[in-house]
Protein backbone atom coordinates (compact mmCIF):
# COMPACT_ATOMS: atom_id res chain seq x y z
CA UNK A 1 0.00 0.00 0.00
CA UNK A 2 1.30 3.44 -0.86
CA UNK A 3 1.22 5.85 2.05
CA UNK A 4 0.79 9.49 0.99
CA UNK A 5 3.85 11.49 1.97
CA UNK A 6 3.60 14.23 4.54
CA UNK A 7 4.48 17.75 3.56
CA UNK A 8 8.20 18.00 4.36
CA UNK A 9 9.29 20.19 7.23
CA UNK A 10 10.56 23.45 5.76
CA UNK A 11 10.78 27.06 6.77
CA UNK A 12 7.21 27.35 5.55
CA UNK A 13 5.80 24.24 7.22
CA UNK A 14 6.33 23.23 10.86
CA UNK A 15 7.22 19.59 11.39
CA UNK A 16 4.71 17.14 12.82
CA UNK A 17 5.31 16.11 16.43
CA UNK A 18 4.90 12.47 15.44
CA UNK A 19 3.81 10.75 12.25
CA UNK A 20 0.40 9.06 12.59
CA UNK A 21 -0.16 5.54 11.36
CA UNK A 22 -1.80 5.31 7.96
CA UNK A 23 -4.70 2.92 8.31
CA UNK A 24 -5.64 0.31 5.67
CA UNK A 25 -9.07 0.21 4.05
CA UNK A 26 -11.85 -2.00 5.38
CA UNK A 27 -14.32 -2.02 2.49
CA UNK A 28 -16.60 0.54 4.15
CA UNK A 29 -17.69 1.98 0.78
CA UNK A 30 -17.63 -1.15 -1.36
CA UNK A 31 -19.97 -0.92 -4.33
CA UNK A 32 -20.62 2.79 -3.89
CA UNK A 33 -20.22 5.51 -6.52
CA UNK A 34 -18.87 8.87 -5.35
CA UNK A 35 -18.20 12.32 -6.75
CA UNK A 36 -15.54 14.44 -5.06
CA UNK A 37 -15.02 18.09 -5.98
CA UNK A 38 -11.65 19.87 -5.83
CA UNK A 39 -10.04 16.43 -5.74
CA UNK A 40 -6.77 17.15 -7.55
CA UNK A 41 -3.47 17.51 -5.77
CA UNK A 42 -2.29 16.68 -2.26
CA UNK A 43 -5.00 18.31 -0.17
CA UNK A 44 -8.11 16.97 1.55
CA UNK A 45 -9.89 16.28 -1.76
CA UNK A 46 -7.06 14.18 -3.15
CA UNK A 47 -6.69 12.34 0.15
CA UNK A 48 -10.42 11.65 0.20
CA UNK A 49 -10.30 10.24 -3.32
CA UNK A 50 -7.57 7.81 -2.30
CA UNK A 51 -9.30 6.80 0.92
CA UNK A 52 -12.59 6.20 -0.94
CA UNK A 53 -10.82 3.96 -3.44
CA UNK A 54 -9.10 2.08 -0.64
CA UNK A 55 -12.52 1.60 0.98
CA UNK A 56 -13.93 0.10 -2.24
CA UNK A 57 -15.77 3.02 -3.85
CA UNK A 58 -15.66 4.01 -7.51
CA UNK A 59 -14.86 7.70 -7.83
CA UNK A 60 -15.40 10.58 -10.21
CA UNK A 61 -13.11 13.51 -9.48
CA UNK A 62 -13.78 17.11 -10.36
CA UNK A 63 -11.44 20.08 -10.16
CA UNK A 64 -11.11 23.50 -11.77
CA UNK A 65 -7.39 22.87 -12.42
CA UNK A 66 -7.36 20.62 -15.47
CA UNK A 67 -3.63 19.79 -15.41
CA UNK A 68 -3.56 18.81 -11.75
CA UNK A 69 -6.77 16.83 -12.21
CA UNK A 70 -5.28 14.91 -15.13
CA UNK A 71 -2.18 14.07 -13.09
CA UNK A 72 -4.25 12.93 -10.11
CA UNK A 73 -6.55 10.75 -12.22
CA UNK A 74 -3.59 9.18 -14.00
CA UNK A 75 -1.83 8.37 -10.73
CA UNK A 76 -4.91 6.84 -9.13
CA UNK A 77 -5.82 4.97 -12.32
CA UNK A 78 -2.40 3.36 -12.41
CA UNK A 79 -2.93 2.10 -8.88
CA UNK A 80 -6.64 1.28 -8.81
CA UNK A 81 -7.59 0.78 -12.47
CA UNK A 82 -9.42 2.86 -15.06
CA UNK A 83 -12.76 1.19 -14.32
CA UNK A 84 -12.83 2.76 -10.87
CA UNK A 85 -11.40 6.24 -11.46
CA UNK A 86 -12.38 9.01 -13.81
CA UNK A 87 -12.43 12.78 -13.74
CA UNK A 88 -13.71 15.88 -15.48
CA UNK A 89 -12.88 19.56 -15.12
CA UNK A 90 -15.48 21.22 -12.94
CA UNK A 91 -15.79 24.83 -11.84
CA UNK A 92 -18.41 24.80 -9.07
CA UNK A 93 -19.45 28.34 -10.01
CA UNK A 94 -20.80 26.90 -13.28
CA UNK A 95 -24.06 25.02 -12.85
CA UNK A 96 -23.72 23.19 -16.18
CA UNK A 97 -20.30 21.83 -15.25
CA UNK A 98 -21.65 20.70 -11.87
CA UNK A 99 -24.50 18.82 -13.55
CA UNK A 100 -22.15 17.23 -16.06
CA UNK A 101 -19.86 15.97 -13.28
CA UNK A 102 -22.71 14.25 -11.44
CA UNK A 103 -24.06 12.83 -14.70
CA UNK A 104 -20.63 11.35 -15.41
CA UNK A 105 -20.83 9.26 -12.24
CA UNK A 106 -24.19 7.87 -13.33
CA UNK A 107 -22.88 7.14 -16.82
CA UNK A 108 -19.67 5.44 -15.68
CA UNK A 109 -20.92 3.59 -12.61
CA UNK A 110 -24.68 3.34 -13.09
CA UNK A 111 -25.59 5.47 -10.09
CA UNK A 112 -24.57 8.24 -7.73
CA UNK A 113 -24.39 7.35 -4.03
CA UNK A 114 -22.08 9.92 -2.43
CA UNK A 115 -21.15 13.55 -3.03
CA UNK A 116 -18.22 15.16 -1.24
CA UNK A 117 -18.27 18.94 -1.52
CA UNK A 118 -14.64 19.84 -1.00
CA UNK A 119 -14.29 22.85 -3.30
CA UNK A 120 -13.48 26.08 -1.52
CA UNK A 121 -11.47 29.24 -1.90
CA UNK A 122 -9.65 31.11 0.85
CA UNK A 123 -7.39 34.10 1.11
CA UNK A 124 -6.35 36.67 3.67
CA UNK A 125 -7.70 40.21 3.67
CA UNK A 126 -8.78 42.50 6.46
CA UNK A 127 -12.35 43.65 6.09
CA UNK A 128 -11.49 47.36 5.97
CA UNK A 129 -9.25 46.67 2.97
CA UNK A 130 -11.40 44.04 1.23
CA UNK A 131 -13.34 44.94 -1.91
CA UNK A 132 -16.60 43.42 -3.11
CA UNK A 133 -14.85 41.29 -5.73
CA UNK A 134 -12.72 39.54 -3.10
CA UNK A 135 -15.76 38.88 -0.93
CA UNK A 136 -17.92 37.69 -3.82
CA UNK A 137 -15.31 35.30 -5.22
CA UNK A 138 -14.78 33.48 -1.93
CA UNK A 139 -18.50 33.25 -1.24
CA UNK A 140 -19.31 32.12 -4.78
CA UNK A 141 -16.86 29.21 -4.73
CA UNK A 142 -17.01 28.18 -1.08
CA UNK A 143 -20.67 28.65 -0.16
CA UNK A 144 -22.68 29.04 -3.35
CA UNK A 145 -20.58 26.36 -5.09
CA UNK A 146 -21.41 23.95 -2.28
CA UNK A 147 -25.07 24.87 -2.64
CA UNK A 148 -25.02 24.28 -6.41
CA UNK A 149 -23.50 20.83 -6.02
CA UNK A 150 -25.77 19.91 -3.11
CA UNK A 151 -28.87 21.05 -4.98
CA UNK A 152 -27.94 19.10 -8.11
CA UNK A 153 -27.22 15.93 -6.11
CA UNK A 154 -30.43 16.19 -4.08
CA UNK A 155 -32.47 16.48 -7.25
CA UNK A 156 -30.89 13.26 -8.53
CA UNK A 157 -31.27 11.46 -5.21
CA UNK A 158 -34.94 12.44 -5.00
CA UNK A 159 -35.58 11.26 -8.56
CA UNK A 160 -33.98 7.84 -8.07
CA UNK A 161 -35.46 7.19 -4.63
CA UNK A 162 -32.34 5.17 -3.70
CA UNK A 163 -31.08 7.47 -0.95
CA UNK A 164 -27.64 9.00 -0.86
CA UNK A 165 -25.07 10.82 1.23
CA UNK A 166 -23.56 14.29 1.02
CA UNK A 167 -20.50 15.35 3.01
CA UNK A 168 -19.51 19.01 3.00
CA UNK A 169 -16.14 20.48 3.96
CA UNK A 170 -16.56 23.35 6.40
CA UNK A 171 -13.88 24.79 8.72
CA UNK A 172 -13.37 25.66 12.37
CA UNK A 173 -13.23 29.32 11.32
CA UNK A 174 -16.98 28.98 10.81
CA UNK A 175 -17.07 28.92 14.62
CA UNK A 176 -13.88 30.73 15.65
CA UNK A 177 -12.71 34.23 14.85
CA UNK A 178 -9.50 34.79 12.91
CA UNK A 179 -8.28 38.13 11.60
CA UNK A 180 -8.21 38.45 7.84
CA UNK A 181 -10.70 35.63 7.34
CA UNK A 182 -14.11 37.35 7.44
CA UNK A 183 -15.05 36.28 3.89
CA UNK A 184 -13.85 32.69 4.31
CA UNK A 185 -15.31 32.38 7.82
CA UNK A 186 -18.67 33.71 6.66
CA UNK A 187 -18.67 31.24 3.76
CA UNK A 188 -17.79 28.27 5.97
CA UNK A 189 -20.38 29.26 8.59
CA UNK A 190 -22.82 29.33 5.70
CA UNK A 191 -21.76 25.81 4.68
CA UNK A 192 -22.56 24.66 8.21
CA UNK A 193 -26.02 26.26 8.10
CA UNK A 194 -26.64 24.90 4.60
CA UNK A 195 -25.69 21.42 5.83
CA UNK A 196 -28.23 21.55 8.67
CA UNK A 197 -31.10 22.92 6.58
CA UNK A 198 -30.46 20.65 3.59
CA UNK A 199 -30.36 17.64 5.94
CA UNK A 200 -33.84 18.36 7.28
CA UNK A 201 -35.24 18.72 3.76
CA UNK A 202 -33.43 15.65 2.41
CA UNK A 203 -34.43 13.31 5.23
CA UNK A 204 -37.86 12.78 3.70
CA UNK A 205 -36.28 10.99 0.73
CA UNK A 206 -33.64 9.07 2.65
CA UNK A 207 -30.60 11.27 2.09
CA UNK A 208 -28.12 12.22 4.80
CA UNK A 209 -26.16 15.50 4.75
CA UNK A 210 -23.28 16.11 7.16
CA UNK A 211 -20.07 18.14 7.24
CA UNK A 212 -16.53 17.99 8.55
CA UNK A 213 -14.93 21.03 10.11
CA UNK A 214 -11.13 20.74 9.99
CA UNK A 215 -8.79 23.06 11.84
CA UNK A 216 -5.31 22.77 10.31
CA UNK A 217 -4.65 20.15 7.63
CA UNK A 218 -1.29 20.67 5.99
CA UNK A 219 -0.76 20.50 2.23
CA UNK A 220 1.52 22.24 -0.28
CA UNK A 221 -1.03 24.89 -1.32
CA UNK A 222 -1.50 26.02 2.28
CA UNK A 223 2.26 26.37 2.64
CA UNK A 224 2.32 28.66 -0.40
CA UNK A 225 -0.43 31.01 0.76
CA UNK A 226 0.26 31.15 4.52
CA UNK A 227 3.17 32.82 6.28
CA UNK A 228 5.55 30.70 8.39
CA UNK A 229 4.61 32.83 11.40
CA UNK A 230 0.89 32.11 11.03
CA UNK A 231 1.49 28.39 10.44
CA UNK A 232 3.59 28.24 13.59
CA UNK A 233 0.90 30.08 15.56
CA UNK A 234 -1.87 27.81 14.29
CA UNK A 235 0.15 24.67 14.95
CA UNK A 236 0.93 25.82 18.49
CA UNK A 237 -2.81 25.99 19.12
CA UNK A 238 -3.28 22.30 18.38
CA UNK A 239 -3.33 19.97 21.39
CA UNK A 240 -1.11 17.39 19.67
CA UNK A 241 1.44 20.02 18.69
CA UNK A 242 1.10 19.18 15.01
CA UNK A 243 -1.15 19.78 12.04
CA UNK A 244 -3.47 17.09 10.67
CA UNK A 245 -2.49 15.07 7.65
CA UNK A 246 -5.14 15.51 4.91
CA UNK A 247 -5.93 11.79 5.08
CA UNK A 248 -6.84 12.14 8.76
CA UNK A 249 -9.65 14.48 7.70
CA UNK A 250 -10.50 12.10 4.84
CA UNK A 251 -10.94 9.28 7.37
CA UNK A 252 -13.76 11.22 9.02
CA UNK A 253 -15.31 11.92 5.62
CA UNK A 254 -15.23 8.15 4.96
CA UNK A 255 -17.04 7.59 8.26
CA UNK A 256 -19.75 10.13 7.40
CA UNK A 257 -20.15 8.63 3.92
CA UNK A 258 -20.41 5.08 5.24
CA UNK A 259 -23.12 3.10 6.95
CA UNK A 260 -21.34 3.55 10.27
CA UNK A 261 -22.92 7.02 10.52
CA UNK A 262 -26.40 5.89 9.42
CA UNK A 263 -28.23 7.84 12.14
CA UNK A 264 -26.32 11.07 11.64
CA UNK A 265 -27.63 13.93 9.53
CA UNK A 266 -27.33 17.68 9.81
CA UNK A 267 -24.19 17.30 11.92
CA UNK A 268 -20.94 19.26 11.65
CA UNK A 269 -18.07 17.15 12.98
CA UNK A 270 -15.00 19.02 14.17
CA UNK A 271 -11.76 17.40 12.98
CA UNK A 272 -9.54 19.36 15.28
CA UNK A 273 -7.27 19.22 18.30
CA UNK A 274 -7.40 22.95 18.92
CA UNK A 275 -7.56 24.30 22.43
CA UNK A 276 -10.85 26.03 23.32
Amino acid sequence: MTTPASVPATASAPATASAPEYLPGHGLLAGRSAVITAAAGAGIGGATARRFLEEGADVVLGDAHARRLKETVEALTEEFGSARVTGAPCDVTDEQQVGALLALAEERHGRLDILVNNAGLGGTARLVEMDDAQWDKVLDVTLTGTMRCTRAALRRFRATGQGGVIVNNASVVGWRAQAGQSHYAAAKAGVMALTRCAAIEAAEFGVRVNAVSPSLAMHPHLVKVTTPELLAELTAGEAFGRYAEPWEVANVIVFLASGYSSYMTGEVVSVSSQHP
